[in-house]
């Protein structure tokens, strides 16, 4: 009897260091995991845009945590959707927090992708767009090259940062959502 109260404790003693321990690390392969398939996501757009020979979008709406691929139709002039849309994990936002700097070697000041524009040309609120030109190159809503996009999201302990240089080669970045930023490349 005391054999089995003995080791009935000690699964107890393990159960409470555990638990803490699981439920952290479950969190962090949620952020990582949002983050690859955003980088993922990037990939295919500068992928499609250089296949059909036309530019591509990646729309991302920041407040329903969701984004999807976009392709400029010629012909009607609009931006029709390709494939589905993708949702963030429940306790993962787009933004960086408290954090106050770049990655090094990327933006001047921290800042999620600029606005989409409606076929219109209206800027749509609350939403971030990366788009790429016929040759895969990253571009501004104007046909421009650039090199400043990224997309930030954050699970409130850290923050990963996918960026885009004006080469349109993609690097995601990690530092923790408090204190001084240490971005460390992924």
């Amino acid at each position: 009897m005391l054999e089995t109260l003995l080791v009935v404790g000690l699964i107890g003693v393990i159960s409470v260091i555990a638990v803490p321990m699981s439920s952290h690390a479950l969190a962090n392969f949620r952020v990582s995991g949002d983050a690859r398939s955003l980088s993922n996501a990037i990939a295919l757009t500068k992928v499609r845009a250089a296949s059909d020979f036309s530019q591509v979008r990646l729309f991302v709406d920041l407040a329903a945590k969701t984004h999807h691929v976009e392709a400029w139709d010629k012909a009607g002039s609009i931006w029709t959707v390709e494939g589905g849309t993708t949702a963030l994990s429940s306790s993962v936002s787009f933004g960086f927090g408290a954090v106050g700097t770049a990655p090094p070697n990327t933006q001047g000041i921290i800042g999620q992708a600029p606005p989409c524009k409606d076929n219109a040309g209206t800027v749509l609120g609350n939403t971030a767009c990366v788009i790429f030109n016929s040759r895969g190159v990253p571009v501004d809503s104007a046909g421009a090259p650039t090199g400043l996009d990224a997309i930030y999201i954050t699970d409130g302990s850290s923050v990963y940062s996918v960026n885009l240089s004006a080469t349109g080669m993609i690097r995601t970045w990690r530092t923790p959502a408090q204190g001084t930023a240490s971005w460390v490349l992924q």
